[in-house]
């Protein structure tokens, strides 16, 4: 008897470069297997809201995702101020860091990790 999968559609999505460069820092700085990308917000920052992005054990009231083999976590309570996000990785002169491009985002901050609804 055949049994149903279910795949989940990340909220959120990365880039390569910003795969690419989880998967550097989990091999660099060693995190454990059971840990994933925990991405989120929070109350604060410059304009209300700023972003949650680190390493992280899922908890009961997440949602986790596969994406290219990176396990998501995400608090099911955030998926709505992060809907349709895509994170990148720039590694310029100017700027090295993640980059979130969000359309629920009414406005954002000059530094780019604080927004409003």
């Amino acid at each position: 008897m055949a049994t149903a999968v279910s795949t989940k559609l990340a909220p959120i999505s990365l880039t390569p470069r910003a795969l690419a460069e989880v998967r550097n820092i989990l091999v660099e700085k060693a995190v454990p297997g059971e840990y994933g990308l925990r991405v989120g917000v929070q109350g604060g920052g410059c304009s209300g809201m700023s972003y949650l992005l680190g390493f992280d054990k899922p908890k009961d009231q997440d949602e986790t995702f596969d994406l290219d083999g990176v396990l998501l976590i995400m608090d099911k309570k955030h998926a709505m101020y992060v809907l349709g996000m895509e994170v990148d990785f720039q590694d310029g002169l100017n700027a090295r860091g993640f980059v979130f491009n969000n359309p629920q985002a009414k406005s954002t901050c000059g530094c780019g990790s604080s927004f409003s609804s």
